[in-house]
């Protein structure tokens, strides 16, 4: 199998290329608009048909390369069904599989960090996106978080999975690339709670300041631009 993890320096974002070999179809996970040149010329380095590209949620800290990527590639763009951008091809609910050549995702519904959180279940490791992250858990303050489903969505059903599962989230800002669902019952300082309003309690007093490219980000997000349209933004 190939598998790449990508890392974005300016908004901490990891980017994962998904393929079972060279030659063959190919996915990829939370792509950022300046990488593009690096995530196409990986393609070609190893030969790879990209068929799917997925973004875990409408990101606020960096515009998604996933149009750009469907414009030079025709891939097929995928969000969770809840998802309020405006160009996606296909929406996935809860169970639902993403399949390539060989490679198998399901969908995971994970709200809390916003309304349209999912994650996905590759076999031995996880993608949460920004719901549970490498000792911490996405902020839940905009987008229609909640804390309390944040707290749903770890508890219930993301450290439901086997204790060796591979954590991959979509930032890390310490230089960590994974942890296991063991490591973060062990280690993760937001998941040492014993009840759902503790958890809300943390995250509701978080403090933290809005991310620098929200009001540009969201809205090219929902709207779905490419490179040439991020100019005129």
């Amino acid at each position: 199998m190939i598998f790449k993890q990508l890392f974005d320096e300016k908004s901490s974002t990891y980017t994962y290329l998904i393929a079972s070999n060279k030659g063959r179809e190919a996915l990829i996970i939370d792509p950022v608009l300046e990488n593009i040149n690096t995530y196409v010329n990986l393609l070609k380095e190893l030969d790879l048909k990209l068929v799917k590209v997925i973004d875990t949620h409408i990101h606020a800290d960096h515009i998604t390369a996933l149009n750009e990527l469907n414009k030079r590639t025709n891939c097929t763009r995928i969000m969770g069904e809840k998802s309020k951008s405006e160009v996606i091809d296909l929406k996935v609910k809860e169970n639902d599989k993403i399949d390539i050549d060989k490679i198998s995702l399901k969908a995971i519904y994970t709200p809390g960090h916003t309304d349209c959180s999912y994650s996905f279940l590759m076999k031995d490791r996880v993608f949460t996106g920004d719901t549970l992250l490498i000792n911490g858990t996405g902020r839940t303050d905009f987008q229609n978080g909640d804390p309390f489903q944040s707290y749903d969505s770890i508890f219930n059903k993301i450290l439901k999975l086997p204790n060796n599962t591979i954590v991959y989230p979509a930032h890390d800002y310490n230089g960590k690339k994974s942890s296991t669902i063991q490591n973060e019952k062990e280690n993760n300082p937001r998941l040492k709670v014993s009840s759902a309003n503790e958890y809300a309690d943390i995250m509701n007093n978080l403090n933290l300041a809005n991310p620098k490219m929200m009001d540009i980000a969201v809205p090219a997000n929902v709207k779905g631009v490419t490179l040439d349209q991020i100019k005129s933004i």
